[in-house]
Formats: structure tokens, C-alpha cells, sequence
């Protein structure tokens, strides 16, 4: 009588301090985390290896903050009355600062590409959304030590906060959201795009409209109406318009809502486009 030997099933290897990978291939839960905080922390070594990344952080909300207070307070406000401008511009800016920020998302997947560092990535059993997500939250990071520091310039210059601390944090928080849906964008410009130069000129014509079309840096009432009407719908504007009422008391209206409508609908489309588009690209 004949016997049949069978060969045992090799089990899945798991990676070094990681989980082992599922039989059809996917990560779970816990190993997406254990992956975004491996890589996240591999991101802010870089940081600490090269200081200089965060020069744009530390010096860009005092810039800022000082030529638009001095150079268009005045005129806006009127001459000698710059401190009133402070209340309007401070939390306009902070809708800025997320913007400007994500920008350095797509511009640093691009350069990782150029560097050869997703073929590294490539090798390893891990989520390809890990490797974004882990830049996302490093980069959250950056954005809310821009925000500190442009509070602290806007305190130095008269920002009075005359609602509650609670609502402070609210208006970060509502920052923080907006800006890491804008991230998506940009890590999908930045996947698409051949360089990083490319990444940042297309960026600036997307930033340039954006931000002086809308209610950052001025009120919209002395617009013309066709300015008015896109105003209305940039969601910059209802970004600052809801940190506005959050931090100096005013009416809110449908602003908070329209924001995070707007964080949440740009990342249910642009977040499965980048993920796709990196599996694709790797």
C-alpha cells in the first residue's frame, strides 16, 4: 500500500520586531501601528540628522506675522491701530501654516524616491499606507510647532484670546485636521511629479489662488463680487473664518462644519488615489 507524504506548509515569516503577516498578505490593525510608529520615528531622526528642515517652521510664522501686521495692518486696520489686526490675521495665518506645511509633504515622498529610499520600503513586509501615514504625522507635528510659534509672535504683538483656552485648542485642532487632508494632495502631487521642483511649482499654483483669494489676510466685503463668490466656496476661507470666531468670540455659522466637511471629502478621495499610486509607483 502505497502512502502519500505530504510537505508541511512554511509558515510566514514575521519581520524583525514586527508581526507575522496574515496568509492572504494583509497587515493588521496593530502592525499598521507598530509600522507608522517605526517609520515615524525614522522620519524625525532625519530631523535631528539635518536641522535645517526645520528652519522653514521656526522662522516662517515670525515672518509672517511681522510683514503682515506692519506692512498691512495699517492700511487694513488703519495707521496705529495694527493690534486690532492681530486678532484678525493671527488665525488666518494658522489656516496658512497648514497649507504651506503640506507642501513639504509631497516635495519629501518625491525626494525619497529620487534617494532610492522606497526601494528599501519595497523589501519590507510592511502596509504601503504606513509609509504615509508615518509622514503625515510627522509632519502634524512640524505644523503644531509653527502654530506655537506663531500664537507666541501673535501674543507678543496685542493677540488677546476672548473666548477660552478650550476653544484655542479647538481652532488648532480644526487647523490640524484641514491641513492633514491637504497633505494627501500634496503626497499625491508629489507621487505624480517627476521632481521636487516640479512638486513645488505646482504647488504655487495651487497656494497662490488659494491663499490671497480668500479671507486670511483681509476682509472679502471690498472684493468684487466675482472674487466674493469664490471666496464663499474656498474652504481656506471657511478654515479661517471658524479659527476667527473660535478665538474672538464672533458668530460661527456653518463654518466649523463646512471645514470639516471639506477635511473629510478631500481625504476619502485624495487618500486611496496616493496609497494606490504609491503601490503602483513602488
Amino acid at each position: 500500500m502505497s502512502t502519500v507524504t505530504t510537505k508541511p506548509r512554511p509558515a510566514t515569516a514575521a519581520p524583525a520586531g514586527g508581526p507575522a503577516l496574515a496568509d492572504d498578505g494583509r497587515i493588521g490593525l496593530r502592525g499598521n501601528l507598530r509600522h507608522i510608529g517605526a517609520l515615524a520615528r525614522r522620519n524625525v531622526l532625519q530631523i535631528k540628522q539635518d536641522p535645517e528642515s526645520m528652519f522653514d517652521v521656526l522662522f516662517m510664522p515670525i515672518i509672517f506675522t511681522l510683514l503682515f501686521v506692519f506692512v498691512f495692518g495699517g492700511a487694513i486696520a488703519g495707521k496705529g491701530n495694527q493690534g486690532e489686526y492681530v486678532n484678525y490675521v493671527v488665525p488666518g495665518l494658522m489656516a496658512m501654516m497648514g497649507m504651506n506645511i503640506a507642501m513639504g509633504v509631497g516635495t519629501g515622498v518625491n525626494d525619497d524616491f529620487k534617494k532610492g529610499v522606497m526601494d528599501r520600503f519595497r523589501s519590507m513586509p510592511i502596509a504601503r499606507s504606513s509609509v504615509l501615514i508615518a509622514k503625515i504625522v510627522v509632519e502634524l507635528g512640524r505644523m503644531m510647532v509653527a502654530i506655537a510659534i506663531l500664537l507666541g509672535m501673535g501674543f507678543l504683538l496685542g493677540l488677546s484670546i476672548k473666548t477660552s483656552v478650550l476653544d484655542l485648542f479647538l481652532s488648532i485642532g480644526l487647523a490640524a485636521i484641514f491641513g492633514s487632508s491637504l497633505m494627501w494632495i500634496f503626497i499625491l502631487l508629489g507621487l505624480a511629479m517627476k521632481t521636487p521642483q516640479a512638486v513645488q511649482g505646482m504647488a504655487m499654483l495651487v497656494l497662490m489662488p488659494l491663499q490671497f483669494g480668500s479671507s486670511i489676510f483681509a476682509p472679502t466685503t471690498t472684493m468684487p463680487g466675482w472674487l466674493q463668490s469664490f471666496t464663499d466656496v474656498n474652504p481656506l476661507s471657511n478654515l479661517a473664518d471658524a479659527a476667527r470666531a473660535l478665538i474672538n468670540g464672533t458668530p460661527i455659522g456653518n463654518s466649523v462644519w463646512i471645514t470639516l466637511a471639506w477635511s473629510v471629502g478631500i481625504t476619502l478621495v485624495t487618500m486611496p488615489l496616493a496609497v494606490r499610486r504609491f503601490r503602483q509607483k513602488t
